[in-house]
């Protein structure tokens, strides 16, 4: 039977102005109690603590509030969710909290609510590295089921990026016993997302929306669907085949008793067994099997002087113009290797990674023979990588079977043990074999595996081709499991490589190689890989077929010289300010910034509002625009130039609310397009507002709110301002639709960061 959650919490407790939910655990328990005994009333069977914004970062007596929460919700005999909902910032290198602090924060709200608690609820996510931080916490601080709940926009997207299926794979990487979705959209909206969820998840699922879009009547926020609505559509929901259903903002005991009554008889169905291999990054999902993958072997030492060099002197411009140039010419996956005896490879490979997820959706596959550089990465990877690699040795298989389990990831499965390389394909399949066998004794499903049959060079022994094509095909078509080769191998020692190398990964691709490691600056190897895939019908129409023969001349002109303008959209801080300093010497300041850094911005500003882009390479473009416009500066200094300042504009993030990630991101932007931007912070007082909006002369304020419960302070504010200056105002939030602005009386209503620049534009007649 469907296990049913309770509905929301800050709707429901009527918060006075500067209000902190979870606070009330310890001034007023009876209160919260009252809410939790309500929902158990209405029939839910998990109560959720009030916990969802109790972290240490808001709350010094952190340890305290939660212990309370968790005990609050035991009192209803139900079983009892720790809540564990986003910190309100935005992890580096987008935003300035660490990886390893957030799981900490976590960690310490997990240690404060485990004992009283059945499950981690882990919601309200729109960040895929921040769910992966929480996961992290909770499975190294407790042995319960742990539950994560996202909140995906109307386009099917995180935050960050991710659509569902790319957060899926990220998700049961990590081994998260349920998947689901909560708050931003009405059941209706929630839909297409939940068959969306089922049609890739082998993991039972979850899902609990809002009661409908929120509206404000008499100064207070409304949800628009009734019980019986919600119902409804959760009716249509359950049937589309779910395990847990509950409410979120605005849903009530009433809402929660309804939709029990009407789904009470339908079965919970956990999503069919899905045999597909994933690799994914913060925003990309690639599937191994389909189509073979390219994984671009450009950042590896073997045989690259310059790379060796670049790794001695700690260069990573150059790894950085290494993995853009390989996405640029068709590599789905970037094999990443940075083993030299001489440097820290731990060290090393951790900034390497961290470094190209900052400025490159491509999935990574992380290429170590350390396990220690390996664990260190795969704790940092911002997805679900390929792990490069593990072999048919007792020792290899226990170091790396382990964190794969642990991290997930997709395991390279090397044909060689403790007797070496067989020569034979007979021999490398009864190593495949083997391994997959043990992986198996370590909870890893045979998906998560790809076998590297190994390529040994024909030039040795005339059949090394033909055995490494037989375990190929052996292993795709009768043990059911992916491959991967080292295709340039197979040539050492001959002459004209590159017609051996192309020859060979054409029949690797008839055989039913699922990725080959190669590189994609190739032209030769990239025409292969696409001519077969026009001949094998893996192409429609031939249109990657044809829009490759274009883009790699476009590519070839491109990548001969970094401008300025690429720099900016590629994300490149230390190429940005060098390629301004550079431009600086011939160019005026505002030419540079006119002709190289707003057409730059426009580019990213315009991929990321068409979908082509998401928030982390607005925001990496954002930083490297930073990093000229620095250069900019120095040199007006350097000169005694004055600085001109932009039009003023104030952002802030209303009273009662701690939320200032979209507010954050809207100010960097507006100050890349040059405006000036006075930052008020969070939870600012509505007298506040107007009061530094007539200090400094100020005609147009943004408001930013992320709660349901703090909007009506937003509309306050914005009363208080109409009545008092000639400003105007833009409002945006999660909370927030164009209607609701409406209602509220806002000048204008941002749907995201871009359109806070748009708007400021047309405003100051900049558009």
């Amino acid at each position: 039977m469907i296990k049913y959650f309770d509905g929301g919490m800050g709707t429901m407790l009527n918060l006075k102005a500067g209000e902190l939910p979870e606070q009330l655990n310890i001034t007023d328990p009876e209160r919260v109690f009252a809410v939790h005994k309500a929902y158990a009333e209405a029939g839910a069977d998990i109560i959720t603590a009030n916990t969802f914004g109790a972290n240490p970062l808001k709350y010094n007596n952190c340890a305290e509030v939660v212990g309370a929460g968790v005990a609050l919700a035991k009192r209803t005999g139900k079983k009892v969710a720790l809540d564990l909902g986003p910190t309100g910032k935005l992890l580096k290198p987008m935003g300035d909290l660490d990886f390893e602090d957030c799981v900490a924060l976590y960690a310490e709200v997990v240690k404060a609510g485990r004992n009283g608690a059945d499950i981690v609820l882990i919601e309200t996510m729109g960040d895929t590295y921040e769910i992966k931080a929480a996961v992290l916490a909770a499975k190294e601080n407790c042995d319960l089921p742990v539950f994560v709940s996202m909140i995906f926009d109307e386009k099917g997207r995180l935050l960050t990026g991710a659509d569902v299926k790319t957060a899926v794979a990220m998700c049961e990487g990590l081994g998260v016993d349920v998947i689901g979705f909560n708050c931003g959209l009405g059941p209706a909206q929630m839909i297409p997302l939940v068959e969306a969820l089922a049609a890739c998840s082998s993991t039972p699922i979850m899902v609990m929306p809002n009661a409908g879009l929120p509206e404000s009547v008499n100064g207070n926020t409304v949800y628009n669907v009734t019980p019986d609505e919600f119902a409804g559509y959760m009716q249509q929901i359950a049937n589309i085949g779910v395990s847990y259903l509950g409410g979120c903002c605005g849903t009530t005991p009433d809402h929660i008793k309804a939709l029990i009554e009407r789904t009470k008889d339908i079965p919970d169905r956990v999503p069919d067994y899905k045999n597909t291999t994933l690799v994914s990054s913060y925003s990309e999902c690639v599937e191994l099997g389909k189509k073979s993958a390219v994984i671009g072997e450009r950042i590896n030492p073997t045989g690259k002087k310059l790379l060796k060099e670049a790794l001695r002197a700690g260069d990573m411009d150059y790894i950085l113009k290494e993995g853009i140039t390989q996405r640029e010419c068709g590599a789905h996956i970037l094999d990443v290797n940075v083993g030299l005896p001489e440097i820290d490879e731990v060290q090393m490979l951790t900034d390497a990674v961290y470094q190209l997820q900052a400025v490159l959706p491509t999935p990574l596959q992380l290429d170590s023979s350390d396990p220690v550089a390996m664990e260190k990465a795969l704790r940092i990877y911002n997805g679900k990588p390929m792990i490069n690699s593990a072999n048919g040795k007792a020792k290899s298989m226990a170091e790396i079977f382990p964190l794969a389990k642990k991290y997930g990831g997709v395991v390279v499965c090397l044909c060689l043990d403790e007797t070496g390389i067989p020569e034979s394909a007979e021999g490398r399949i009864a190593i495949a074999e083997k391994m997959i066998n043990t992986a198996a004794e370590y909870g890893i499903d045979k998906k998560n595996l790809v076998v590297d049959a190994l390529t040994m060079t024909v030039s040795t022994n005339q059949q090394n081709a033909v055995e490494t094509l037989k375990v190929v095909d052996y292993c795709k078509n009768t043990l059911g499991v992916n491959t991967v080769l080292g295709v340039s191998n197979i040539s050492f020692g001959l002459p004209n490589r590159e017609v051996v190398n192309t020859a060979f990964y054409t029949q690797a691709l008839g055989a039913g190689l699922s990725g080959g490691i190669i590189n994609p600056k190739s032209q030769s190897m990239m025409n292969a890989y696409y001519a077969f895939n026009a001949l094998a019908g893996l192409d429609d129409n031939c249109t990657e077929y044809i829009n490759s023969a274009v883009a790699v001349e476009t590519v070839a002109a491109s990548t001969a010289e970094t401008t300025l303008k690429d720099a900016i959209i590629k994300g490149m801080k230390d190429e940005s300010a060098a390629c301004a300093k550079e431009l600086l010497k011939t160019a005026e300041p505002l030419e540079v910034i006119n002709a190289h850094i707003i057409p730059a911005l426009d580019t990213v500003g315009d991929g990321f509002e068409k979908n082509k882009l998401f928030l982390p390479q607005l925001l990496m473009a954002a930083d490297a625009a930073k990093a000229a416009f620095d250069e900019i500066k120095a040199n007006l200094v350097n000169k005694g130039t004055p600085q001109v300042k932009g039009d003023k504009i104030i952002v802030a993030t209303v009273e009662g609310d701690i939320h200032d990630i979209g507010k954050n991101i809207v100010k960097v932007l507006l100050q890349n397009y040059g405006f000036d931007v006075i930052d008020l912070g969070k939870d600012v007082k509505c007298e506040t507002v107007l009061e530094k909006t007539i200090e400094h002369g100020v005609k147009f304020v943004g408001l930013s709110a992320l709660m349901t419960t703090t909007v009506p302070n937003m509309e306050k504010t914005i009363r208080l301002l109409h009545a008092n200056t000639d400003a105007k105002v833009f409002v945006g939030g999660a909370v927030l639709t164009k209607d609701y602005a409406k209602m509220i009386n806002a000048d204008y209503y941002a749907k995201d960061a871009m359109e806070s620049v748009r708007i400021a534009q047309q405003f100051f007649g900049k558009g």
